[in-house]
């Protein structure tokens, strides 16, 4: 039996809420939906601006505890010739996950992340991701996500499911490289600050 399907080693089932998870609650101060929320850090390989192979993927606040995003394939992310990295495609599911977490003005980083490769992206394919939160069950937080090609609405390509655990500040500044977090918390811009350590594992 697979983990998808639920297998004796419990994989899938760490991914689903327990029963005496609640239903995520979007904060009162998130993001209106339709709200393009940026880059939580501008070194990010996933969303930040500053870096030239990076996915620079543009996440967008939705409805309830959800968000949409997307990144174009470029020829920097293969993996076969003409394809999409596995791992690059990974990367766009977590960082669309990791994105929910500012729905709920948490800081939470990855705990554990499954996911499923159903079709090929070609380089040059904008792959669509929509991540909705499943449930919050004391500092975890659990999420599930798709991605699509040929448009929001078109066939999965991947999707995956994952679990967050909530963290205080210090997990970063603890652990992060003193130069990158001392020029991070230097930004005058707060809001800058605050989204800085909000996803990263």
């Amino acid at each position: 039996m697979s983990a998808a399907t639920g297998s004796d080693s419990g994989v899938g089932a760490a991914l689903t809420p327990p029963p005496e998870a609640t239903p995520p609650v979007r904060h009162p101060e998130a993001p209106e939906p339709g709200t393009l929320l940026g880059a939580h850090y501008d070194q990010c390989f996933g969303c930040g601006e500053d870096q030239p192979h990076g996915l620079h993927l543009q996440a967008r606040a939705g409805e309830g505890v959800t968000v949409t995003a997307e990144f174009t394939v470029r020829p920097a992310h293969q993996g076969a010739p003409g394809l999409a990295h596995g791992g690059v495609l990974t990367l766009a599911l977590d960082e669309t996950l990791g994105s929910l977490n500012w729905l709920l003005r948490v800081i939470a980083v990855t705990g554990r992340l499954e996911t499923d490769f159903l079709r090929p992206v070609p380089v040059g394919a904008t792959l669509h991701l929509q991540a909705r939160c499943t449930g919050v069950a004391g500092r975890k937080i659990y999420g599930s996500a798709v991605g699509r090609i040929g448009g929001p609405d078109g066939p999965v390509a991947v999707r995956a499911d994952a679990v967050f655990v909530e963290v205080k500040l210090e997990h970063f500044t603890k652990n992060g490289r003193p130069q990158e977090i001392k020029a991070a918390l230097a930004d005058p811009d707060q809001v800058k600050v605050a989204r800085a350590f909000e996803v990263n594992p």
